[in-house]
């Protein structure tokens, strides 16, 4: 029986994806997504709940165009499927059933062409062109939702997606921006200039994609923290010789929380270890399954550095985007985020912007978090004067009185006083707020919450030393009780703590725990800023009890580390009958003799104890201060090493309130 997707069908009759879904429910047709493919039968079911009586059947004409197919040479299992408007998974079922065990990548033959005729009651015919390439195959997924507020206004139309390269370093985010920018960007003035502003407007199959010129998930979550959701996409970039790494587990990780939709590039496939399989194994374990073994995530396989499958990769971002079903109203007054900012000799405060709603135009006054402008000048993103910008347009902006913060957001006021006066206001609440930290939860938090009634969400995000210790930390904390409280890990990872780790729980609103490791000076400063807790321990056992008494509300006395002093160690001597001698310069505060001391190595900590002697010169002293240099011998350890981090701490305890 002729199948046909759900999409296609909402074109034809003129519905939007989601009344169709509701239809299909209605009649209890159990569907997964628009990709989803429907017989004949069940879409004229819908066509005549929708269709006005007398009306010409589109679902018969549509089966009659379709009812002869031509199959090009050397194409595989997934392009027949694709050709069929079927998921690669269905097909293979199907050629199961029959007896034959072939994979979706095999190339098919007259048996398997017979078989898939029957099976979809269409006439399959192989024709003599060859296969083009991977471009021309189907993959069908389904993006989760956007968490963005629905766009307003009476005029609304499709405007083009947004989207963000993320991924782990050296995987080809920028190697795949460039490949894309010199082969789709539109072409600039005479003269053949390009000016960057951040963003680029790509040109694909008569419709058009932005594209954010700075990849990378730390770039996309700062907008987050301020409250700005710019992107409608994110593609995930992953290396298929390498596979999943630490900063794609992030990338991952900050998309989700985001609730941005995920088409996931499988790059360098022309490599000879390439192993793309292992790649979407790695993927499915976190929940992002590919839609060839029965999930809806998209995942194509490309080189970016010779183009290969970069343009199926610009369809499927396309066709996320028609079924995100984005749209903006052009008419309303301007709204949009600043994505770059920066100040320029020449032309003073300089500001690139995307417009979400409405159209920007030369002359408009409009008002940031920080700051105002009156448009002088537009410079659209191949370097040429614009005077409008409408939806998604990216365009770089001069008039600013002041440099914005990427993230903010602007509209558009009447008045030049009424945008000096509202940035004056916000200036004066700003300096208030600096004075009070910001309110993010602790661990002490939740009992209350639970006590005045309210049922909290415990948001973690857990950095271990090994995978060993992690793989034990989430085990034990998913077994605590959840009955008056949420517990969600947003993430986790293996490593010192980064600004990346704080960066998502300040956004998120989670507490940080770690084992076994440190945070760097940036997490650190980021963490005092952003008012977020921080947990750092040693042993798992006092970890488990910490959160479990804390969602049983009989937290014991804090017993709060005080970091005394760092120091580096610059030389490692070795000394007769003392063994090896640790050569330091003090970088921040001071180490004691008697404090206790523990040694980091690229941010995770591999001992802990204390110093059987702390030496400048010859001569054994109490303290070093900062900026000396000092001799250390730590008590039953002789693993160190040039580069290692010296801390020296103390404990005291505190008293704990909760009332």
């Amino acid at each position: 029986m002729s199948k046909i997707r759900i999409y296609e069908l909402a074109k034809l009759l003129g519905k939007s994806n989601k009344e169709l879904m509701e239809i299909l429910h209605s009649l209890d047709v159990e569907v997964k997504s628009h990709m989803s493919s429907i017989d004949t039968e069940t879409a004229q079911l819908v066509e005549d709940t929708v269709l006005e009586a007398g009306k010409p059947s589109v679902v018969k004409e549509h089966q009659k165009e379709e009812e002869t197919l031509a199959v090009p040479m050397e194409s595989t299992v997934s392009d027949v499927a694709g050709i069929l408007g079927v998921s690669p998974g269905e097909a293979v079922n199907t050629l199961i059933q029959d007896g034959m065990m072939v994979p979706a990548n095999a190339p098919v033959d007259e048996s398997i062409l017979r078989s898939l005729s029957h099976a979809f009651g269409k006439k399959l015919v192989q024709s003599a062109e060859s296969k083009k390439g991977p471009e021309e195959e189907s993959t069908e997924a389904t993006p989760a939702k956007t968490l963005k507020e629905r766009p307003s206004g009476e005029h609304l139309g499709p405007r083009p997606p947004i989207v963000t390269v993320m991924g782990h370093v050296d995987h080809g985010k920028t190697t795949l921006l460039d490949y894309i920018r010199e082969t789709k960007v539109a072409d600039a003035e005479a003269g053949g200039i390009t000016q960057h502003i951040g963003a680029s407007v790509v040109q694909h199959e008569g419709g058009t994609i932005v594209f954010l010129d700075t990849p990378g998930h730390e770039a996309f979550t700062e907008m987050r923290s301020r409250g700005a959701q710019v992107t409608d996409i994110a593609i995930l970039v992953v290396a298929a010789e390498d596979g999943l790494m630490p900063q794609s587990v992030e990338a991952i990780n900050h998309a989700k929380a985001a609730g941005v939709p995920i088409v996931v590039a499988i790059n360098k496939i022309d490599k000879p270890e390439a192993n793309p399989d292992r790649v979407r194994q790695q993927l499915s374990e976190h929940k992002l399954i590919p839609e060839e073994w029965g999930g809806n995530t998209i995942m194509i396989e490309v080189s970016a550095k010779k183009g290969i499958g970069v343009d199926q990769l610009l369809e499927m971002v396309t066709l996320t985007a028609e079924m995100e079903e984005l749209k903006a109203d052009p008419t309303v007054d301007p709204k949009g985020v600043f994505i770059e900012a920066r100040l320029d000799k020449g032309k003073g405060a300089v500001g690139t912007v995307i417009v979400q709603e409405g159209t920007l135009m030369r002359g408009d006054i409009i008002l940031a978090e920080t700051t105002w402008a009156r448009i002088r000048a537009m410079i659209s993103d191949t370097g040429a004067p614009v005077d409008t910008a409408g939806p998604s347009t990216p365009v770089e902006i001069l008039g600013l009185n002041g440099v914005p913060h990427a993230g903010e957001r602007f509209h558009k006021v009447a008045h030049e006083k009424d945008a000096r006066d509202a940035v004056n206001r916000m200036q004066q609440e700003k300096r208030e707020q600096q004075v009070v930290k910001a309110n993010k939860p602790t661990l002490e938090q939740i009992y209350e919450q639970m006590r005045e009634g309210s049922i909290p969400q415990l948001n973690l995000v857990i950095k271990a030393d090994v995978q060993g210790s992690l793989e034990a930390l989430k085990g034990s904390i998913q077994k605590l009780p959840t009955e008056e409280v949420g517990l969600n890990i947003i993430h986790e990872g293996v490593g010192r703590l980064s600004g990346s780790d704080i960066q998502l729980a300040s956004v998120s609103d989670a507490i940080v725990i770690g084992f076994n490791v440190r945070p760097d000076s940036n997490a650190k400063k980021l963490a005092e800023k952003e008012g977020v807790q921080v947990r750092l321990y040693r042993v798992i056992y006092d970890l488990i009890e910490d959160v479990r008494s804390a969602l049983e509300g009989m937290l014991a006395p804090t017993v709060r580390e005080h970091i005394i002093g760092e120091a580096e160690i610059r030389a490692v001597f070795k000394v007769p009958k003392a063994g090896k001698v640790a050569g330091c310069y003090v970088t921040n505060g001071s180490i004691r003799r008697n404090a206790k001391v523990r040694i980091v190595r690229d941010g995770v900590v591999t001992w802990d104890g204390s110093l059987s002697a702390l030496k400048r010169f010859k001569d054994d002293v109490r303290e070093v201060a900062q900026g000396y240099e000092c001799g250390m011998d730590f008590a039953n350890f002789q693993d160190i090493r040039e580069g290692d981090v010296v801390e020296a701490y103390e404990m005291i305890e505190e008293k704990r309130n909760l009332e």
